[in-house]
């Protein structure tokens, strides 16, 4: 394991506080990585294939509090980082909250 991927942390998201958890799908950039996870198979979508309005510090940054709050599931391939929604989990510690974020048209970053 390299020393990049042993900094990854994971949340259970059932040890999310609910505030934590309704504060990271507040942001429309993190509700839009949501959504294109949502819309791809599993461990296919790395973050550099994200398009979206910030620097890479600060994708980083929204990446970081996702995975704070249960709601994604990274790891390491090579020089890519893979990126996994954790729905089912995510699911079961909030039902419905991530239904209402993924449907949420207006939601653009």
């Amino acid at each position: 394991m390299t020393a990049r991927a042993r900094g990854l942390t994971h949340v259970l998201p059932g040890d999310v506080a609910l505030q934590d958890a309704l504060s990271a799908v507040a942001d429309p950039v993190r509700r839009s990585i949501l959504r294109e996870l949502a819309a791809v198979p599993e461990w296919t979508k790395a973050c550099g294939t994200f398009d979206l309005p910030v620097a890479k510090a600060t994708l980083s940054h929204h990446f970081g509090v996702l995975r704070a709050t249960g709601l994604i599931e990274q790891r390491d391939e090579g020089p890519r980082r893979l990126n996994r929604l954790r729905r089912p989990e995510f699911d079961a510690a909030f039902p419905g909250l991530l239904d209402l974020v993924l449907r949420d048209p207006a939601a653009k970053p």
